[in-house]
This record gives structure tokens, C-alpha cells and sequence, in this order.
């Protein structure tokens, strides 16, 4: 359940655990600015910095943050990139939170936007994307001390905020304040309303010079502060290894070898942080590989103890929804249509506690009228996603292609790469400067002090096999609908397989004004060790088959209208005429690791510092690859993670 909120006559929202208001009775926008923006010397400090991370400890209705943003959006001075990282064990409900936001003008539409994805925020990490993901809101649901000890943040400027001392003192607490301080640097601004002995000699203690400052009415003192120890602070506990030396805030030059989606969006990634990036492509055309795919679904995954898989699919669909809906035209490229996943094993697969607050938001048990529509049988169990859909990877693949700053280079075959030792390094241990891109016959193609090696299943040769990956075939069968006959359901479904029964086919009428011509699909296999392209005609007879078998489970009102296109192709042999067959074939190689998680980090920090990895997507690109692009992103600029700590070393080159 979200956080229960009384209102008091004057509108200010009061909280009965703490009984105490969220702001003064002078209102909270003079104090988030004159105490908290201000108090830290907002927006002088961050004028021409690539990047500005602020840190608040409690988020409560988001005010101090809304402020902050538009300070943001009206400085011509602005850092290209503005992280606002944020704790609160007791997040409010939306409706609640657009109530006190809106409550002033000037900064509605952005309270808004705040509230459109406002939901889902399950105890961890969530990032929330604005301004086309130049402003980062990184929410972390659940104890202050915990969160930042364990995502451990650094921080520019620190929003102490929080009820007050005496009905909340483990916000102020001796220990919370020391992992504050714990995520700034040498000279990291702090401010707070609050002039309590305790929390002054706290800060003091944790290296803070802090001095009082007049406040804003009703309060004579405010607090600021400067963390400037007289002591040398010990190397904070990293939250993934040290990836140095090329963790900076600095942008830079870079390859990222690979113009599927993972490469695509590493490529993106880094160009909205100000790299210059260039892709380097085998083929003729970007998404040429297993990210050519027609169409696929994307949706969170379920377990009954909220696995690391289930945890890092919801970082993952978040992700790509936000990129979704700002680069991609709904209804065509993408659909954000919810997805049914029919439970063929017959377990529920939710955690008990989801029916209600914000796993709720994420997934429940089936509608009567989504599994009616889907023709199941009643005694079929089912889930709903809300938070998923369908989506074309090539469409996204080309949209994050075009982000300024990304280059794009076609038939670019990278044979292999080479280090290049700074001047007068000689030995294997010297620090390179630069990488080159070399082809079969040893030619530079190109250089860059970082690389980025995103080529699926081309990946192991360019990691010389140093890590056991697999290559995975997978089919899938799909078709165009005939222009008279309407799609049997409107969203996707998955379970054993997946199938998007209805998605957009890009045709050159659509210049005309005309609707795209609409397609199916239905997949898809996952043969190990089998590399095979094209696939022979009797293994296309074998995937049309067991799709056939698997879609009249998943989604039977589909079934029933494809059964005369699976029955007329089972029955034939490939074809052999010009006229596509009813049912079409489409196949790819992918990668994945033992584990069968992405690797996102450096390929050997010390050995090779400069070589990056963003690969074995497997089957999960469609949910995973744009969050992977942010992580590796994050990593090489010395920004807070976009997801939980603990999910990102999941997730690390380093586990290999």
C-alpha cells in the first residue's frame, strides 16, 4: 500500500506516521529553494559540467526535485546531464503526489511528467527518465543507511532533508550521516533546514565544515555545509570493481563494434552523455542480425520469491518503455498493449504480497476479459502484465542510431583488435591509448582509447573465446494478414513461446497517409550450439511445427484464425514459387552466457583498460539491451547505477 496521507485545511499534506507536515506552513517551494538549491549553490556550481549528481535523503512529494529540474531547465549554463539521486522508505501514492505538486503553477507540467511514472516502486531501485534522459531521477525505495552504503553514490550536492530529528531520528542518525558523507567528495555542498546539536556534530565528525546560515521564515538558522576533511577519507567499498582508468565524467572518443540493438543503445547511451561514438557494422544495413527480428515482446519475468531475473526485467522494461515512447511512433513501431502470460505449468508465479500495493502495478492475475479475448480455457492460469508490450527492433535499433553524436559505418567487418601502449610503454602492463579496429587483412579501420564490443554472436572471436559463450539459434514463423481480415487480439502473450498476434508493417504507402499493413508472429526456438544460416528447409518445417503446437496453447483465439496458414504450410515443403508463403520464416543466431545474463563492463579493467563489453543479450535484448546500454554507460562516466547494485553485478564483466 502506498503511504497514507491527511491533508491539512491549508493543504498541506500531513503524515500520520510521523505526525508532522512534509513542508513548513510557509509553504515548501521557498524552502527547496532558498535552503536546499540555493544552500548548495545551485545552479553557479554546476554551470559547464558534463554531468551534476545531487543527493537528497527523503524524496517525500518530490518538490526539492521538481525544483532542482527547473532550475536545470532554465539555466543556459547547465550540465549536459543531471542526476537526482533519492531516498524514501514510504513512497506516496500518485494521486497524492500530483495533488501537492500541482499546487503550484509553474511547475505542474513537470509534476506531470513526475506522475506518469510514478508507479511500480516496489523496496530497491528505480530510474526514472526526463528531458529525453538528460535529467536521471534514481529512486531508492527503502532505508536511507541501507540504500546508500549499498549503492554508494557519489554525490555533488546533498539535499539533507527528512522529517524532523525528533519524530524521525533515523534519517539524522550518527550512521546515516556517515554514509551520506561516505558518497561525497572533497568539496561536496550540503544543506538542511534542520540546526539540531546532534546533526551538527554528526556532520563535523564525518569530516563536514558546517557553519549556520540565516533561514527561511519561520526558521532564524539553516545549516550549510562542506565536506573537506582534515584526514585523507579511506577508498570508499566500490559497488562494482574499479573500472580505471577510464571511469570519467569526461566525455570521450569510442567503438562500439556491432549494429545490432545492444550496440545501438551502448552507442546512444554515450552520445547523450556528449561521446562521439562511432559503430562499426558488418552489415549493409543497421539490425542486420538477431536484432532484424520482425517483431518480439517484451514484459517482465515472475517468481514466487522475486528472483534477480524478475527484479532485473522490471529495471529492464522500464527502461525500454521510457526509450519507447520518445523515439518510437505507438501503434506502429511499438505497442505498449500489456502482455498475457499464460502459465502453462500451472503456478501462479506472483510473490504472495502483490495483490496489492505496487507489484500490482506491474503484474496481476489475468482479467476475466483478457483471458476470455485469449481464448483460454477456464482453468488455465494466467497472469497480466501492464507494464509491457511489443516492439520492432530494427525500428529502435535505426532510432538510437540517430542520436547525435553516433556514426554509423556499414560493411565493416572488425577481424580483430589491437592495443596500442602509451608512449614509452613497451611491456604488456602499459597503460594503451588507444585501440584499433583492424580487418582480415590487418588494416586499421579505426581507433578510439575505448572500445565497446556489442556483436552478439561475433562477440567471442573479438574476446579472443576468453569466456565460454554459446551461440543460440532461434526460428520463428509469422505472416501478413490478409487486408479484409481484422487481428484475432489486440495484445501479446507468452508463456511457453511468445506470439505478438497484431504488430505495424512499415510499407512505402505509408508516406501516402495510409495505415500500416499488420503482421504476426509467432516464436521462438532456442537451439544451443546450432549456428546454421540459413536454416535448412527441414529444420523450418520443424520450427513452423512446434510453433504451430505451442501457439494453440498460448493463445487459442490466434490459433483458431492462423490454423488454415500453419495447416496449408505444414503441409508443403518449403515453397518454391516467388509468392510468399502463408506462413514466413525468419531465423538468427544469438549469444548468451553460461548463466544466461547479459555482460556489461570492462572485458580486463587492468590488463585492458579501455576494452568494453555489452553482449550475450540471448533472449532477452527486447527487455534487457537498453538498460545494459545505460549500465555500461554509467560505469565509464562515474555516474550512480540505473538499477540495484546487487542486480548490477549480476549483470558484470566481472563475474566471467
Amino acid at each position: 500500500m502506498s503511504e497514507p496521507i491527511d491533508w491539512l485545511p491549508d493543504g498541506t499534506p500531513y503524515s500520520p506516521r510521523f505526525a508532522d507536515r512534509y513542508h513548513s506552513e510557509n509553504g515548501g517551494l521557498d524552502q527547496a529553494r532558498r535552503v536546499f538549491l540555493q544552500g548548495c549553490g545551485l545552479p553557479a556550481a554546476w554551470a559547464g559540467q558534463p554531468q551534476w549528481r545531487v543527493l537528497e535523503t527523503g524524496f517525500g512529494f518530490g518538490l526539492n526535485f521538481l525544483v532542482t529540474w527547473a532550475a536545470w531547465r532554465a539555466d543556459a549554463q547547465r550540465p549536459r546531464l543531471l542526476h537526482f539521486v533519492s531516498t524514501e522508505a514510504w513512497p506516496v501514492s500518485a494521486a497524492d503526489l500530483l495533488r501537492a505538486t500541482t499546487a503550484h503553477p509553474e511547475l505542474a507540467p513537470l509534476a506531470e511528467q513526475l506522475h506518469a511514472q510514478w508507479w511500480g516502486l516496489l523496496p530497491g531501485v528505480h530510474r526514472l527518465a526526463f528531458d529525453e534522459g538528460r535529467v536521471l531521477l534514481t529512486l531508492y525505495v527503502g532505508d536511507a543507511q541501507e540504500m546508500l552504503r549499498q549503492q554508494a553514490p557519489t554525490a555533488d550536492s546533498v539535499y539533507l532533508d527528512g522529517f524532523s530529528p525528533s519524530v524521525n531520528p533515523d534519517i539524522w542518525s550518527a550512521h546515516t550521516l556517515k554514509a551520506v558523507a561516505r558518497c561525497c567528495r572533497r568539496g561536496t555542498q550540503l544543506a538542511t533546514w534542520t540546526i539540531a546539536r546532534a546533526v551538527r556534530d554528526a556532520l563535523a565528525e564525518c569530516g563536514f565544515e558546517v557553519q549556520r546560515v540565516p533561514g527561511v521564515p519561520p526558521k532564524r538558522d539553516n545549516l550549510h555545509a562542506t565536506y573537506n576533511p582534515h584526514w585523507e577519507p579511506r577508498a570508499r567499498t566500490a559497488t562494482l570493481p574499479d573500472a580505471a582508468p577510464h571511469a570519467t565524467a569526461q566525455p570521450q572518443h569510442c567503438l562500439v563494434i556491432g549494429g545490432g540493438l545492444a550496440g545501438a543503445a551502448t552507442a546512444a547511451s554515450l552520445a547523450r552523455r556528449g561521446w562521439q561514438v562511432q559503430v562499426l557494422d558488418q552489415a549493409s544495413e543497421p539490425a542486420a542480425g538477431a536484432s532484424g527480428l520482425p517483431a518480439g515482446v517484451f514484459a517482465p519475468h515472475v517468481s514466487p520469491d522475486d528472483a534477480v531475473l524478475s527484479r532485473l526485467s522490471r529495471s529492464g522494461v522500464r527502461t525500454t518503455l521510457q526509450q519507447a515512447s520518445q523515439r518510437l511512433q505507438a501503434g506502429q513501431d511499438w505497442g505498449p498493449t500489456g502482455v498475457l502470460e499464460h502459465r502453462t505449468d500451472g503456478s501462479p508465479g506472483l510473490p504472495a504480497d502483490w495483490q496489492d500495493g505496487p507489484g500490482a502495478d506491474w503484474t496481476t492475475p489475468a482479467p476475466p476479459d483478457a483471458r476470455e479475448h485469449a481464448g483460454l480455457p477456464p482453468d488455465a492460469v494466467a497472469c497480466w502484465h501492464a507494464q509491457a508490450g511489443w516492439i520492432r527492433p530494427p525500428q529502435m535499433v535505426r532510432a538510437l542510431l540517430r542520436e547525435p553524436g553516433v556514426t554509423w559505418q556499414g560493411q565493416c567487418q572488425v577481424a580483430s583488435l589491437r592495443a596500442m601502449p602509451a608512449a614509452g610503454g613497451a611491456d604488456s602492463t602499459a597503460a594503451f591509448t588507444t585501440w584499433q579496429a583492424l580487418d582480415a587483412q590487418g588494416q586499421v579501420l579505426a581507433q578510439a582509447p575505448v572500445v565497446v564490443i556489442a556483436a552478439g554472436a561475433g562477440s567471442p572471436t573479438l574476446l579472443t573465446d576468453r569466456w565460454p559463450l554459446q551461440p543460440v539459434r532461434g526460428q520463428v514463423s509469422w505472416g501478413r494478414y490478409a487486408a479484409h481480415l481484422p487481428p484475432p487480439a489486440h495484445f501479446p502473450a507468452n508463456g511457453h513461446g511468445n506470439v505478438v498476434p497484431s504488430f505495424g508493417l512499415c510499407s512505402n504507402d505509408e508516406s501516402a497517409g495510409e495505415a500500416p499493413e499488420r503482421a504476426w508472429i509467432m516464436g521462438s526456438t532456442f537451439e544451443r550450439n546450432v549456428t546454421e544460416l540459413p536454416a535448412s528447409a527441414a529444420d523450418q518445417q520443424a520450427a513452423h511445427a512446434s510453433h504451430w503446437d505451442k501457439l494453440q496453447t498460448l493463445l487459442p483465439t490466434a490459433a483458431r484464425q492462423l490454423a488454415p496458414r500453419f495447416e496449408a504450410r505444414l503441409a508443403h515443403a518449403a515453397e518454391t514459387t516467388d509468392t510468399p508463403p502463408a506462413v514466413q520464416h525468419w531465423a538468427a543466431v544469438r549469444c548468451t552466457a553460461p548463466d544466461r545474463l547479459p555482460i556489461v563492463g570492462p572485458v580486463d579493467a587492468q590488463a585492458l583498460p579501455g576494452l568494453w563489453v555489452c553482449t550475450a543479450m540471448g533472449a532477452r535484448g527486447l527487455t534487457l539491451a537498453l538498460l545494459c546500454g545505460e549500465l555500461l554507460a554509467a560505469r565509464l562516466n562515474a555516474e550512480p547505477l540505473p538499477l540495484d547494485a546487487k542486480l548490477a553485478r549480476a549483470l558484470s564483466s566481472e563475474r566471467m
